[in-house]
């Protein structure tokens, strides 16, 4: 019996061709070429919402059941991978049968890419798969860039997976992030609502405009500042209403609130501080001040309501701590959720 990798088309997916979504998550299927992937989908050996689609350029779209009957020889590959599997410790803030979230460490590369080919948070998601039944695997529900810090969602299905993206996406939903920024953000609360697309210079990059790009919107709350002169420091809380690729931290800097240690879109305004301590300790921050803090989501099947929410990391506790803004943190932690 031929075997059957199922997969859903998530948002990094949405658009793109299909032989290229297809190589996108069969990292761990050595044969699977861009050459032998666009063979398989001429060969119909590949469905999408169960319908065979034999053109590698078709599209897919948001959500997309896309299956594909591997060669034997490839799953073989595939569960070699599994096993030489890196036992990367997982720091785990809920699993049950259908579901998980990680406490992502800032500097783990969340997928495989040409780059990280190993080493990464998925490497270690299918060392912990083992022992899930056999119609079960992770699939990530969103992703974190590599030097931001806090909660992953993992699907152990294509149908909870599938759900999961249609939940997250909604309005009962709530991903907050706390993000340190350089700046004095006077308003209380607000909202960032600037359209963001490529950098034509730069695929790299994502560039902020009124007109041109996808409809992006950002909630942000002030929940603590310093005057930190001649720079000002503040901590805010920022609700993602859209999911755009470094959404947040192309708002903020938009609006003059760069994240501090943000090596893309980032400002070296430490260098403006008069402390000398705390603008060394702002110099020396290795990455950028952005923490995926809380989820609030329905399960997609038990309907229960689930809060999570991932500590925030050492190294950004300390920052808060050496600048002033740890008291104030403190007090909108116990307003709770």
């Amino acid at each position: 019996m031929t075997p059957l990798r199922i997969l859903t088309a998530d948002r990094g997916d949405a658009g793109r061709r299909l032989d290229l979504v297809l190589r996108r998550h069969l990292t761990d299927v050595n044969m699977a070429t861009r050459t032998r992937v666009q063979a398989w989908i001429e060969n119909g050996q590949v469905t999408v919402n169960g319908a065979a689609v034999r053109r590698a350029a078709a599209r897919a779209a948001l959500g997309d059941v896309v299956a594909v009957a591997l060669p034997v020889s490839g799953v073989r590959q595939a569960a070699h991978a599994a096993i030489a599997a890196e036992d990367v410790q997982l720091d785990i803030l809920y699993e049950d049968d259908h579901l998980l979230a990680i406490d992502k460490p800032a500097g783990v590369v969340v997928h495989p890419t040409y780059r990280h080919a190993d080493g990464t948070l998925m490497d270690a998601l299918r060392r912990h798969a083992r022992a899930w039944p056999a119609d079960r695997r992770p699939s990530l529900v969103g992703r974190l860039d590599k030097l931001t810090s806090g909660i992953v969602v993992v699907a152990k299905t294509a149908a909870v997976h599938a759900a999961l993206q249609r939940g997250m996406s909604s309005r009962p939903s709530e991903k907050d992030y706390l993000a340190l920024v350089f700046g004095r953000v006077h308003e209380a609360r607000g909202r960032i609502d600037l359209r963001l697309g490529r950098d034509p210079g730069d695929r790299r990059r994502v560039v902020a405009s009124a007109t041109m790009g996808a409809p992006s919107l950002t909630w942000f709350e002030r929940l603590a500042r310093v005057a930190a002169p001649r720079a000002g420091l503040s901590l805010l809380r920022c609700r993602l209403a859209t999911g755009r690729t470094h959404q947040i931290r192309v708002h903020l800097a938009a609006r003059g609130w760069p994240l501090v240690g943000d090596p893309a879109y980032g400002e070296p305004r430490w260098s403006q501080i008069i402390d000398p301590a705390l603008a060394a300790a702002l110099r020396a921050f290795p990455r950028q001040a952005l923490h995926a803090w809380r989820v609030a989501l329905t399960h997609p099947v038990t309907r229960d309501r689930l809060r999570l929410e991932a500590p925030v990391p050492r190294d950004l506790d300390g920052l808060l701590t050496a600048s002033g803004l740890s008291p104030s943190f403190r007090r909108a932690l116990e307003r709770g959720w």
